[in-house]
């Protein structure tokens, strides 16, 4: 079963960002771990976990994706750190707060 998810990869604190709409999240999570899902994410090392949110249906999470990748990079940040202020890899996470099939 997919569960719409908006989640932001970091490859360090601070540092490089990107953005991703999904239904499967643990499954695209660990294809950016293995440098297979995107060419940006494997080139820059991006693959830290470091927020996501569920969403209801695919078109509310995509457009919560258009709005995140327009906002301003501080704000990205101010996202992350209001409920990850260390960076921490969220991936361990998503079998313990994914919406249950």
């Amino acid at each position: 079963m997919k569960h719409p998810c908006v989640y932001i990869l970091a490859s360090q604190r601070n540092g490089t960002l990107h953005i991703g709409v999904t239904g499967q999240i643990a499954e695209r999570i660990a294809a950016h771990r293995t440098g297979k899902a995107s060419k940006f994410t494997a080139k820059y090392g991006v693959a830290r976990l470091v927020w996501y949110e569920f969403h209801q249906d695919f078109s509310s999470a995509i457009a919560r994706e258009k709005r995140l990748k327009a906002w301003k990079r501080a704000w990205k940040i101010n996202l992350i750190e209001e409920n990850n202020p260390d960076w921490d890899d969220l991936f361990e996470t998503i079998q313990m707060w994914a919406p249950l099939n």
